[in-house]
Parts: C-alpha cells; structure tokens; sequence
C-alpha cells in the first residue's frame, strides 16, 4: 500500500467535517448502515454513480427552473410546478428536481442501432442519449399560441406501419399542430426526423425550437448558429440539425436574456449565439398564412460525419420476420403486444437495456427476463447474440458481475442459458461450458456454511433487487441460484457430463433444503405460511420478489400454500387501484410485478388474473409503453425509465401464456382467454410459439353454435397430453396429435 493509502482518511474526514459545523459523515454512514444486514458491499457503485449523476442534474433543475418560470418548459415541469395540477411537488425543502410524476417517453429508433431518440407525451424530441431537444410550437399574431407542453390535452399515438414513428396532435382555439418523430436511414446514414404540420384560421409563425433541457431535466446548450443559407443549425459545434426549407426569422438568446420564446417578436434576428452557463435557446421561424397548411421537416443526423456509413442495420421486415403473431379482437391487447415486440427488438443492438434512457444499461436481472420474453415469441437468433455475450461479463471467480453485491446475477445467467436449449432444442454451444460450470460452482461457494444459524446455508445478505429494501438475506436471491443450479445441472446433461450434472443437481437438492428449512422456521413467527422478502423480515411489499419461487422459476408447484398466501398478502395489503403498489423505493404502481401475481394466479387456474391483466393494459400509455412505476394519481411515470423493456417483456409473457404455457410434461392452452374474446366471430391466434415441447401455433374461432380450439405443432417431443382450459367450460384433455378440441356454446357455464 502507497503512502497515500496508510493515511487515517476517516480522521481527516472526521476532523473537517466537525470543523465546519457539519454531520460526521463517517457516523452517520454507519448509522445508516445499522438499518440494513452486514453485507460485504453497501450499495453497488454503479446505482451510487448512476444516482449521483441523477441528482446532479436534480441539483441544476432547482437552481434554474423555479427562478424562470416565464420559460417554455417540457410538460414534466409545466405538471409539477403548476399549483392547481394533480402533479404538483411542493420545493421547499428540497435540494434537488427531478421528474417524480410524468416519468413517460417513448424510444423511436431501428433494429441493431444503438441511438434511440426519446419523444415525450407531447412530442418533444430528443434525439441524442442524455442532450438537448426540439420542441415545434404555434405562435398566431393576435396572441393565441400552441405550445404542447403548456397545452391542456393532446393525443398521441404510436404508428407502426413503416418501423416506429411517434405522432403527436394539440389543437385549441383555431390552431392545430402536428409532429411526427422518427428514424430512417439517409442513404446509409441513420437520422432522426422531425416532421411538424401546422393550421391557423390567422396569421401566425410555427416555430421550431432548440431547448436546453430533456425529460429529466437541463441538458446543456452553449452554442448554436445558423449558416448562411439558414438550412443547417449547428449545436456547440459539432450537432448538424437540418431545415428542410431555410428560416424565415431566427432567433437565438441566452441564459442572462432569458427564453427565445420571450424573444420570438424581436424585429433583429441573430445568426449566432452562446451562453456560457449552458442555456442557449433558438429558434427557426416559418410564416404560416390563414387556413393554410404548412409542414415543417427537420432531419437530425445520428452520425457526426455524414460521409461515415451506419454499421448494418438490420431492417424492419427483416427484425420481426422470425416473431410469433398475436391475434386478438381487443384493439389495446393488439397494440400492446405489437408495440412489446418492437420495443425488445429496438432495446437489444447487442446487450439488452431495460429502457432507453435512465436504464441504457446491462443488468442481468433485467437481461433474464428481456431474454426470456424474447424466447417466448419467437425472436431466438436476437437472445442468442445476448446470451453469447455473458461471458464477457464473468469474472475469474465465476461471478456474473453487472453490479456488485446482487447475488441473484449467476443464477439469473445460467437460467436464461438453460431457457434457451429449452425453447429452440438446440443443444448448449461449447463456447458455454466453461462459463456455465464456472457459474455453477460460484453459487455453490458463496452460500453460507450449514451452521444451523437463522441464514444457515442462504446465500449473504446483498442489495439483490433494489425493489426488495435495504441488503438483506433475500428469498430472492437464494431461488435464483437454485434455478441456476438445476439449470447447469441440465446443460451438463446437454453436454453428456454426468459427473457434473450429478454435482450440481446434488447442489441444488442441498440448496432447496437449507431453503425449506428456513422458509418453515419464519411461519411461526408470521402466524401464516406466506414468505417474506427475507428470513427475519416481516411482511411487506419485499414479499413480491419471494413469488419467484412460482414466477418465472417454477420451483414448486401451482397451489404450493406458501406461494398462494404470499399473493393473498400482497393482495390484501400491497394493492393500489388494482396494480400491485411498491411502497419501497417506486412508490408507485408497478406494471411487471403486477404481471407477476398474475402469473402466480394464472398457473393456479385462479381468473383474477385476467383483471389484474386488464389493469396493467389499461395502465399503459398511449403509445403502448409502461415506465417502471406509475404515480397512483397523475398516472405517469414515478421512477426508473419512461419505457421499461422489463414491463414489455412481461406484458408477452403473460399474453403467450395465457394461451399457451407449459406445466411440467403437460401443455396447457387458452387458460387465460378473457371471455369477451369469444363472441361470434372473434378470432385468437397465437404462433408459431416456441415451447419446450416444439413450436405451437394456436388458434382460437367462435362459430354460431360451437367454439373450436385448434393447434398446430412441431412436437420435438411430444407432452404427456394437450389440456384445453377455455374460460366458462370444463377442461378437456386431449392427445398431441388430436389437433382441434370443440366446444358447444350452450354448455358453458
């Protein structure tokens, strides 16, 4: 150790802090510590960064916004700062801003690109990860103005005819503007498009505008000019942004002269501007004439160079042409589930990203279930380039490492391994054995010793699923590693080891006792068999993560007691307007867990399912996305990314399991087929779906008198039997090779 490192660091601290009237950090660190199980790492340092940038920006948010409220700001801030809205936050004792109540975007981009531009619930855009955005308004002469963000109401949709475009309309008083946002290929280069369309029964301007800020908050503007031909914009120097028609009028200010939208009337027009706090505003101006429609278009390269070709980008028909279809009479179930198909496919260019901007990152918890969904419907060669790239990850001790001290990671890897031989019978590839054992024998060391303590053979206390609490010895974690466990034991199989499928399956029966051991050690305590997040916590909301041992896991069987009375917990205690409400952390309304006691229910044959399905339909935006948590009141997004690939991805798989799952060496179809669905002349279809067993399609056709179940399969090999479980009528058990099952109308119940 340097000279550096033997310092007394804590002394010092300590010392200066005291000296200048403040808080001894380093107790106050172990106060905070004493609320949480010792554990070998407090918090990752990725979340700790990851916050400290976030509050960052929190930081600058209060120092700029509430001292300039005459500003156009994004809707976040119009909703949060305005009194009389449901949105409000009080400010005065808090150091930082930040979006806690409309947290919704939607990423537009194209398969395999890694850019994925973000467009608010009003259409602001923001091409480039974590930087500026374009907003388009409507300014008439006689002083009516559209701006989307101050606008009382506007529709948005989600367009996917051609790829993934945005529209969004805001009309009132005679005006009418229209954005489309989206992203094409320029010849080879890829860009961002912005195409506004504007109506006024006066004269006015349309506007479109350069704004320092995004939907989380300032991002920093401290150049712009425009050239002399007023086509091309350029921002701090090194952004191209395109005019498709050169400016009439522009405008550019700074932070000390305040808004360009304070400015838009000025006769003198600037060609450059800078602002060296960051918050440089322009504006492009385009005369709009009375009754006359004027369109706007704005391309934003995605490359610095244009002459710099894209990588390979693969394109839309290409990317979807491998998915399972979903066919349904509900027009919202229809869009949910196409617009979750395009959301995996645009969050997985190599990695898989849990959102597109607070979550553009790895996390192999996220990974999993993003990778199992994927499987589910179909989009097999898009896991597998992920799954390949695990082992990058890995470390020298076998840790599949995303973030320090989350236990659940290696079992959550060899699952999602397993997962994949599973659904497509291929066989696992041999670039996987050695990180696989390696995984295996990781999980096996880092379980505490069967010392007869109240953690006895648990894996260590760690932070897990931040959603959980504080780090702690957490259910969780111990059934995802003895998932992984049975899961390598399986590739083993796969690959003709004996030896080492018989040492990790004998792993993981040890695993499950040291589990069930303690599991009935805390009933008692409880006074109910429910399990609680952790072996000396009492019920709460961390509950929700001990459902893995049903969902997605299936580690023990459909009615086990315990599984059934921790959902009729969460139940009673932990649901809010009919979602599955967070108090740790979200604080709000979370879309996947919902689907997760949904799932639950599903495989006990419990229909409470299907509402708790509804709700979370009913829950997504109007672009078909979910943030991570949705505030109970403004019904947008609370916490994490405004489009979280996690909820998409259970959003699939609860669709494809309702009409065709897996259960043991049974399959089971049109278990969760809502009963509105079967009207005369509806029609369900589902396929091709990989399953364990081969690929299944599914089709579902309610004639005049009877209601026909068919299914088409490739049987690998084939189920111990078919179980038609249609809503209203007794299950019927049929062979393979049957084919069609009909139900008589008349006889449902």
């Amino acid at each position: 150790m340097s000279w550096w490192g033997r310092l007394p660091w804590r002394f010092v601290v300590r010392r200066i802090a005291r000296a200048h009237g403040f808080l001894d950090p380093i107790a106050l660190l172990a106060r905070i510590h004493q609320f949480a199980q010792p554990s070998e790492v407090a918090e990752p340092i990725e979340l700790l960064r990851a916050g400290v940038a976030f509050h960052a920006r929190g930081l600058i948010n209060s120092r700029v916004i509430q001292h300039n409220r005459d500003w156009v700001w994004p809707y976040w801030v119009e909703r949060q700062f305005d009194p009389e809205d449901v949105a409000f936050v009080p400010r005065a004792f808090t150091i930082t801003h930040i979006n806690l109540t409309n947290r919704n975007w939607t990423a537009i981009g194209l398969p395999d690109f890694d850019e994925l531009p973000i467009v608010d619930p009003r259409g602001l855009l923001t091409p480039f990860f974590d930087e500026w955005s374009l907003d388009s308004w409507i300014v008439a002469d006689d002083g009516r103005m559209i701006l989307p963000s101050r606008a009382a109401s506007a529709v948005q949709r989600l367009d996917l005819a051609d790829g993934v475009s945005i529209d969004t309309d805001t009309e009132t008083d005679g005006l009418s503007l229209t954005t489309r946002a989206e992203m094409e290929l320029d010849g080879n280069v890829p860009v961002c498009r912005l195409r506004t369309v504007a109506r006024s029964t006066v004269p006015g301007w349309v506007v479109i505008g350069v704004r320092p800020y995004n939907p989380e908050g300032i991002a920093f503007v401290h150049e712009a000019e425009i050239s002399d031909d007023r086509r091309v914009w350029t921002i701090d120097g090194k952004r191209r942004i395109e005019l498709g028609h050169a400016a009439e009028r522009h405008h550019i200010s700074n932070y000390r002269t305040g808004d360009v939208f304070l400015h838009l009337h000025d006769a003198e027009d600037q060609r450059h501007g800078s602002c060296e706090v960051g918050l440089a505003t322009a504006a492009a101006l385009y005369r709009l004439q009375p009754d006359r429609e004027r369109e706007i278009e704005v391309t934003i390269p995605l490359l610095q160079d244009r002459t710099t070709p894209a990588a390979a980008s693969t394109a839309w028909p290409s990317a979807l042409e491998e998915h399972c279809r979903l066919e349904v009479p509900d027009s919202r179930f229809q869009l949910l589930w196409d617009a979750a198909v395009r959301t995996l496919i645009l969050h997985s260019p190599g990695d898989v990203y849990p959102g597109p901007y607070t979550y553009k990152r790895f996390w192999f918890r996220d990974a999993a279930f993003i990778i199992n969904g994927m499987l589910s419907v179909g989009l097999v060669r898009r896991a597998r380039r992920t799954l390949d790239r695990f082992a990058g990850r890995q470390t020298a001790f076998g840790y599949f490492h995303s973030q320090d001290g989350e236990w659940d990671s290696n079992g959550e890897a060899l699952w999602a391994y397993a997962r994949y031989c599973e659904l497509t019978g291929e066989p696992p590839p041999p670039a996987w054995r050695g990180p696989v054992y390696q995984g295996a024998r990781w999980i096996v060391r880092k379980r505490l010793p069967d010392d007869g303590g109240p953690h006895s053979g648990l894996l260590p206390a760690g932070f897990s699923a931040e959603h959980l609490g504080p780090n702690d010895y957490y259910y969780w974690d111990d059934f995802w590693g003895i998932a992984g466990l049975r899961a390598a034991a399986g590739i083993a199989e796969g690959y003709g080891d004996e030896r080492e499928a018989r040492e990790f399956e004998r792993a993981a029966a040890e695993f499950v006792a040291a589990v069930d051991r303690s599991i009935a050690a805390v009933a008692p305590r409880l006074g109910r068999p429910a399990i609680p997040a952790a072996p000396t916590r009492r019920l709460d909301a961390g509950a929700v993560g001990s459902l893995a041992i049903g969902y997605p896991l299936a580690l023990c069987g459909p009615t086990d007691p315990r599984l059934l009375d921790t959902v009729a917990y969460l139940q009673e205690s932990c649901f809010f307007k009919g979602g599955f409400f967070q108090d740790m952390i979200h604080s709000g309304i979370n879309a996947y867990l919902t689907l997760h006691v949904a799932q639950v229910l599903l495989r006990a044959g419990d229909r409470r399912c299907l509402e708790l399905m509804a709700t979370v339909a009913r829950l997504a935006s109007p672009t078909g996305q979910w943030p991570e948590a949705i505030h109970p009141h403004t019904l947008g997004g609370c916490m994490g990314d405004g489009q979280h690939v996690w909820a998409a991805a259970e959003w699939l798989l609860m669709q494809r399991n309702c009409l065709v799952r897996e259960e043991g060496d049974r399959l089971i179809l049109a278990s969760g087929v809502p009963r509105q669905w079967l009207h005369l002349g509806d029609r369900v279809a589902l396929g091709p779906a990989p399953t364990a067993f081969g690929p299944v399609s599914l089709a579902i056709e309610t004639r005049r008198d009877r209601i026909a179940v068919s299914w088409q399969a490739q049987w690998r090999r084939a189920p111990a039997c078919v179980e038609v479980r249609l809503p209203g009528f007794a299950p019927v058990v049929a062979d393979p090779g049957q084919g069609v099952v009909e139900f008589v109308r008349e006889a449902a119940t």
